[in-house]
């Protein structure tokens, strides 16, 4: 790893022209025709991001946001030739496990913001203080105050190597890693790459490495129980219905990136949809499974950032990767919580992982540390309580 190891602190102070630019061009967005009566199955109606931009832009208080945000520590340093943005909060305990929280896409830290007390502090959140973590969140190189990545080559590995190094600096002999979306794929390549440190890999909304690959013939299906029938109908859904903005990125993040960087109404509509479709249940609006402020302040970390863009190309670069897909499996203990809207089935998922710990719930959704964080939460505890 190239460059300075200082790690400075970092407070998030956005310019007051930043904030009066996006209320501008929300006031002046060009909304065009929509299909009368059209709802969300051709994408985010009119009607609804209408009133959301405009609360966005005329009720949503961004500097109380970024005022709580920065009550938790917060700090950038650089690694690999970019800088790295994290939140750091250490418990009160002195044996805690440290333990790296990786976010996902459209995610960012505020996914993890409900989770940090208990986790650092259970003794203050009526759990027990033995299972207690000192918290590390990094911001995604290529996301938020990580962002925009310098240069192309920022895949998973790339990423999962800079957080091993990230770790090494603070001084974490051992560590336990989670994460979600594609925090579940750096999260497990942490436990590969960095396997004399890991103590334990836990995910969640985890896709490849814990579904089938390819094809399951009629014969296997007929072997699956209900709730593994529904997952797998799930993902063909998804394939056939919810993917395009997977190929979109992954083949062409920079055509992408124009409009959703010009227009933050266009940007909003790209998140907001996949806060519709993942959280549980799909069929209520996003705001039932996540606060309306939360959604916007992660939305507004892309948009402050001008990070859409290099986040995006994450899916180029993970697809973009020739033959680093195939490796070994790892021995690290993997740990994995399906949520109702998650597709992991655990008869795949072993055939790559060390799997010891599994739990399926029937509520919570993709974004599951915003929808459900005591769920989460309890699970890390139960799932690292034998591994510390």
């Amino acid at each position: 790893m190239t460059g300075s190891s200082e790690i400075r602190p970092f407070r998030i102070d956005v310019p007051e022209a930043d904030l009066e630019d996006l209320r501008d061009r929300l006031a002046r967005t060009r909304w065009g025709a929509a299909l009368p009566g059209a709802g969300w199955e051709r994408g985010v109606p009119a009607d609804y991001l209408r009133d959301l931009a405009e609360y966005w832009r005329t009720s949503y208080d961004w500097r109380a946001h970024e005022a709580e945000l920065n009550k938790i520590p917060q700090f950038l340093t650089e690694i690999d030739g970019q800088t790295v943005h994290f939140l750091h909060v250490r418990s009160p305990e002195s044996d805690a496990l440290p333990l790296l929280l990786n976010h996902g896409w459209p995610g960012s830290v505020v996914e993890f913001l409900d989770m940090i007390g208990p986790l650092t502090d259970p003794r203050a959140h009526g759990g027990d203080p033995a299972d207690a973590f000192h918290v590390v969140i990094p911001s995604m190189p290529g996301f938020g105050f990580s962002g925009p990545t310098r240069e192309t080559g920022w895949n998973l590995g790339r990423v999962a190597r800079a957080f091993a190094e990230l770790m090494s600096r603070l001084g974490y002999e051992r560590y336990g890693t989670q994460g979600g979306d594609m925090g579940a794929f750096v999260a497990p390549e942490l436990g590969r790459i960095d396997s004399g440190r890991v103590a334990g890999v836990h995910v969640n909304a985890a896709t490849h490495g814990f579904i089938p690959y390819g094809e399951v013939s009629d014969e296997e299906k007929a072997g699956l129980d209900d709730r593994e029938r529904a997952r797998l109908d799930r993902l063909a859904n998804w394939n056939e219905d919810g993917s395009a903005y997977f190929q979109i990125q992954a083949t062409r993040p920079q055509t992408l990136a124009y409009g959703l960087t010009d227009s933050p109404a266009g940007q909003l509509a790209w998140i907001v949809e996949k806060f519709k479709e993942w959280t549980y249940p799909s069929a209520d609006l996003p705001e039932a499974a996540v606060d309306r402020d939360r959604m916007l302040t992660d939305v507004m970390l892309y948009w402050l950032t001008d990070t859409i863009g290099s986040a995006a190309n994450m899916y180029y670069e993970n697809m973009h990767m020739g033959g680093s897909w195939d490796t070994e499996p790892p021995t690290t203990p993997t740990g994995v919580a399906a949520f109702a809207e998650d597709i992991a089935i655990r008869r795949y998922a072993e055939q790559g992982n060390n799997i010891v710990h599994w739990s399926d719930f029937d509520e919570g959704g993709h974004f599951a540390a915003m929808e459900r964080p005591d769920l989460l939460t309890t699970d890390v505890r139960d799932f690292f309580r034998p591994l510390r």
